[in-house]
Formats: structure tokens, C-alpha cells, sequence
């Protein structure tokens, strides 16, 4: 990074919302525990997914809205580095841009938020005709076929308005989100239920915070690489390595499951139509070296999008296969074709909101 060594001094670049700016600056607080004279300078902005609240996201018609302003800035050297939920970035990056830092997971289920008028009850006991809302297909699919007496409808906004809505507005009877921001946001007493029962996914990296920087900035690079968590490094390349094979953007109907364990990942995937009442899932492990970190590697080779040159590069390409290999499979079962029918369903929906 141009500076570093005499200014000490890095440029973040930031959504503007409340989680947003605590997920950074969690993120500054990792670094400065490593590097506790360096500074740091933040710069918020908004992004497509910030300025359109109106429509659902899916119809909007771009995988990187809540990421596209931010990296044109990152792309230009106004900042050094970006902050991002993981979840929230393609899963393939502009090109000369990777993932230089993940830090460790937080829970990555979705949680439930009841209307207070509902307290005690849960998804399965709310009343006939009660309206979810949420603004993921993905979390819509899963949950429609599973409780088929429930209603779902987009809600849009940060957490704090989506929280406001289901409040006030006595549209919705429970709002779905991921806990791990509302976790972030210190509303975890307003958490009804968890959905992390065994046949709960989640989205492709949802829970974990990662650091976008340019691949040519090697010596940030090796600064971040302080913050690599291992086994959620790992998780992360399968499950992007499985959107990007499946060719499903952030939107897509497409849900995932994986852990780490004894030298061993597991990835299990979900590809659904949009209405909940296909799915197309598998599972596939594979062995990982007993060692997950390794001496610095100065070739920082880039698996998925990530650079982790201090974590074992054999390791990671194991964990690429697994989510390439399993979203082969499930595209041989079919997967394609509920994906094909899911985007043409909400290009439909995107031209008829467009009229």
C-alpha cells in the first residue's frame, strides 16, 4: 500500500449503516490489537442496495449492490481496504480485487423476530395467514414448503428500520434475519427462535466479515493476514467456490451448511425454485492436512477470491474442490434448471415492476 510504511496510516472504506460501521469498526479494533500503532481512517459512502428500498432486492438486478460503489472507490485508491459482510460479495470479484482477510464466523443461522402481540409463539404456532417479512428468496424457499400457513412479504431497509416496521407499521407478524447481525446490533433479546435445527442452511458465507482489498497492495495484505481465521476461511472458499460453480449470484434460491472438524470439511448445499416445493441437495466432504496454518506465503495465490498466505494453501484448494465438486453434482440432478427458472421468474417480476 502506497504509504503504509511512513504514514501508518489505512484508508477504510464503509457502508453507512449502524451495522455496517460496527462490523468496521470491530474490524479496526482486530487490526489495532496486532498493530496498535497504526491508524485508521474511515470514509462511508452508500451503495445501490442502500439507495432503492422499494423494490425486492432480487428484482433490482445486480449481485453487487450493497458492494459496487465501495470497490469503484477501492478501484480508484480513495481507500485501502473495504469491510464487508461476506455474504453480501459476489462470488467473483473485479477483477485485481480479492479477499485479503476472514475473520472467525459468528452464528450463521437465521434468526426469527416476533411482533410483541405474538410472544411465546414460534413459526410453526402463528396464526393462519401471518405475514414474514424478509427480502431473501433464498430464505423464502426454504421456509415456504416447511410452513405452508404462513404468508411472506419483502421488507427492505437496515436492521434498525426493518425493526421499526415490524413495530409500527403492523404489516408483518415476524421479520426473518440473520442473527449474527442482529447479534452485532445488541438486539439479541428480541431474537423469538433460531433456525439451526438440522435441516436449516443459511447463505453462502452469511455470519462471517471479511476485508476486500487490491491484489497488487501486498504488503496490506500480509498486515490483514493477522485476522484469517482457518476453519472459517475454509467455509467460506467452499461455499463460494459452490455459488460461483452453480453460477448463482447473492439473490439466488441457493442455501449451504458447513463445518470443520478433526481435519475434515463437510458442505452441505441446497438449490430451490423460488416457491419452496423443489429442492436439489447433496452433501461431500473431503480430508484436510493436519496443519490449517502454514508459514507465510509470499506467492499469495488466490483460491475463490481469498488470499490467506498464512493459511495452508493444500487446504484450501481441498476446500474449493469440495464446493466445486458438490455444485457439479447438483447440477447434474437438475440444479440448473431450478436456477434457470428462479431467474427468469424474477427477471419477469423485474419487468413488470420496470412498466
Amino acid at each position: 500500500m502506497a504509504g503504509t510504511q511512513d504514514r501508518r496510516k489505512i484508508r477504510v472504506g464503509s457502508r453507512k449503516s449502524e451495522l455496517a460501521m460496527i462490523q468496521t469498526n470491530g474490524m479496526i479494533g482486530r487490526m489495532k490489537e496486532h498493530h496498535p500503532t497504526m491508524q485508521f481512517d474511515v470514509t462511508t459512502m452508500e451503495t445501490i442496495g442502500d439507495f432503492v428500498q422499494d423494490i425486492p432486492l432480487s428484482t433490482i438486478g445486480q449481485s453487487n449492490l450493497f458492494t459496487k460503489e465501495l470497490e469503484k472507490a477501492l478501484a480508484a485508491s480513495k481507500v485501502d481496504m473495504l469491510v464487508h459482510s461476506m455474504k453480501d460479495l459476489p462470488s467473483t470479484l473485479p477483477d485485481g480485487m480479492v479477499i485479503a482477510a476472514v475473520c472467525e464466523r459468528d452464528d450463521p443461522f437465521d434468526a426469527v423476530v416476533l411482533h410483541h402481540k405474538h410472544k411465546g409463539l414460534s413459526l410453526s404456532t402463528l396464526p393462519e395467514g401471518s405475514v414474514i417479512g424478509t427480502s431473501s428468496v433464498r430464505r423464502i424457499a426454504q421456509l415456504k414448503n416447511e410452513y405452508k400457513h404462513l404468508c411472506f412479504r419483502d421488507v427492505r431497509g437496515n436492521v434498525n428500520t426493518r425493526l421499526r416496521k415490524l413495530d409500527e407499521d403492523n404489516t408483518y407478524d415476524a421479520l426473518i434475519l440473520a442473527k449474527a447481525g442482529m447479534d452485532r446490533m445488541g438486539w439479541e433479546h428480541r431474537i423469538s427462535q433460531v433456525l439451526n435445527e438440522s435441516h436449516h442452511m443459511y447463505a453462502a458465507s452469511q455470519g462471517a466479515l471479511g476485508v476486500e482489498v487490491l491484489a497488487s497492495n501486498t504488503e496490506l495484505i500480509e498486515l490483514l493476514s493477522c485476522l484469517n481465521h482457518p476453519e472459517t476461511v475454509l467455509q467460506c472458499v467452499a461455499e463460494r467456490a459452490l455459488l460461483r460453480t452453480l453460477e448463482g449470484g447473492c439473490s439466488a434460491p441457493v442455501a449451504v451448511r458447513s463445518k470443520v472438524t478433526k481435519q475434515r470439511i463437510e458442505l452441505t448445499a441446497a438449490s430451490l425454485s423460488l416457491d419452496g416445493s423443489q429442492k436439489i441437495a447433496g452433501t461431500k466432504s473431503s480430508p484436510l492436512p493436519e496443519e490449517l496454518k502454514s508459514s507465510y506465503d509470499n506467492a499469495h495465490r488466490v483460491v475463490s477470491s481469498l488470499v490467506s498466505p498464512n493459511i495452508s494453501h493444500d487446504a484450501m484448494l481441498a476446500a474449493e474442490e469440495v464446493g466445486v465438486s458438490l455444485a457439479k453434482e447438483l447440477l447434474i440432478q437438475g440444479a440448473d434448471v431450478l436456477l434457470a427458472e428462479a431467474k427468469a421468474e424474477i427477471e419477469r417480476k423485474r419487468e413488470e415492476q420496470s412498466k
